[in-house]
């Protein structure tokens, strides 16, 4: 059960011999906004760099080498509806060294980090900002460089055209990083501290009546309980959105979104898995094997579902002059899959994948926390690691058929590549 050290504000102890290390998370989760994205961004970024009382890298660093050269860092991502920014350290178990008290610091680190950031009189410290401002700047910049990563954002962009705050990326925009300044980022962490719900997790071979009494040190007021439905759904369209753009490339990108109506947790959950790996999530899919091996019209093809929005995408790269070809192929092959053209031998080696990552899930520590988090905030879907695999194993052709149909293409986005000697 988790320990309340604040309304809204919630400790969970998962004590493990698995890990000869201690894994903290501090997890600040929110209502997906527009409004909110970059700045959570950029003040993660500043809350990283450095504190009140550690104001340079140089003095972040050591005190972390006083730690054992415990890891550190803050991230922010988003699923579904819920945006969220990432405390989290990675620090030697106490038990493996004489008399060390690597834990208390480190949760005295993080009560640092958390609650005396670089913040003097309303605003934060001008030669900081300034710089992970620019620093912020040339990482958006060098996002649309990636022109796999952007074609990804600009189907996503076309996808959610009905949501302005699902449209825009995890870490926000550059036009949105434009308008902040010392004191608008400042007056933000005031309010995450305050108002996010809160939710902390520390992973390793501890006691947690220990834990409960080091954290119970964070000042942590009450805040409203109660946090947004993770799950975003999109009703489908029967018009396909498609946009093309030209750049001087040697490859091009054509990406697909589908709306599916299927969610982590649903009765279609599982098929839809298995119908993933089929189509194009794995090297034996369909995609993989036709569209690129034995038609070779693609450099890459492959498949994603995000179930927390009901949508699946495909990511190709291909010769600008074979997009039609390779749209018809893969409808073909989504076609194929709803007729039940599938093989005993796709459908194994895709259970056998899917049970080989979720195997591998339960040893990694991370995975691990993101489980129990899940675990925690939609409880009703909890399944334990038996049930899970047998759910997986549970699944048959026709239900692999029953989720293709469900499978509807909604947008189209097409980077052509120019040749460049036009």
């Amino acid at each position: 059960m988790p320990i309340a050290l604040a309304q809204g504000v919630n400790l969970h102890v998962v004590p493990t011999e698995k890990y000869k290390t201690v894994r903290i998370l501090v997890r600040f989760n929110t209502r997906l906004t527009r409004e909110t994205i970059t700045k959570r961004t950029f003040l993660s970024s500043l809350l990283e760099t450095n504190s009140l009382n550690y104001p340079d890298q140089v003095k972040l660093s050591e005190q972390l080498a006083q730690l054992y050269g415990a890891s550190f860092g803050i991230n922010v991502n988003k699923k579904g509806n819920l945006h969220w920014l990432n405390l989290s350290m990675n620090l030697v178990n106490d038990r493996y060294l004489e008399n060390s008290h690597v834990l208390a610091d480190a949760v005295d680190f993080v009560k640092e980090i958390l609650f005396y950031p670089n913040i003097i009189d309303g605003k934060f410290e001008e030669e900081t900002f300034q710089r992970e401002k620019e620093n912020l700047n040339a990482y958006y910049e060098s996002v649309s460089e990636d022109k796999q990563a952007y074609s990804s954002l600009a189907l996503q962009n076309l996808y959610f055209s009905q949501s302005e705050d699902q449209r825009i990326p995890s870490f926000g925009t550059i036009e949105d990083l434009k308008k902040e300044t010392p004191e608008s980022i400042a007056a933000y962490y005031q309010q995450m501290i305050q108002k996010d719900q809160v939710d902390i997790f520390v992973l390793g071979d501890v006691e947690e009546p220990v834990v409960a009494e080091l954290f119970r040190a964070l000042p942590f007021t009450d805040r409203a309980a109660g946090v947004a439905d993770i799950f975003y759904a999109q009703p489908s369209r029967n018009v396909i959105e498609e946009r093309s753009e030209q750049e001087p490339l040697a490859q091009s990108k054509l990406n697909l979104g589908y709306h599916t109506d299927v969610y982590y947790g649903d009765e279609n959950y599982f098929a839809m898995q298995i119908f993933n790996g089929v189509f194009g999530g794995f090297p034996h899919s369909k995609l993989f094997m036709n569209v690129r091996e034995k038609e070779n019209l693609a450099y890459y093809a492959s498949s994603s579902i995000d179930t927390f929005r009901g949508l699946l995408t495909v990511q190709t790269g291909i010769d600008g002059e074979n997009r039609n070809q390779v749209l018809h192929l893969i409808a073909a092959e989504l076609e194929n899959i709803r007729q039940g053209n599938v093989t005993d031998l796709e459908i194994q080696q895709t259970k056998a994948m899917l049970k080989n990552q979720y195997l591998l899930s339960l040893d990694n520590a991370s995975a691990v926390l993101e489980n129990r988090y899940l675990d925690d905030l939609i409880p009703h879907l909890r399944l334990k690691d038996d049930e899970w695999l047998r759910r997986m194993e549970a699944v048959t052709l026709a239900d692999v058929q029953r989720v293709a149909k469900l499978v509807q293409l909604q947008a189209i986005f097409f980077l052509e590549g120019e040749k460049i000697d036009e």
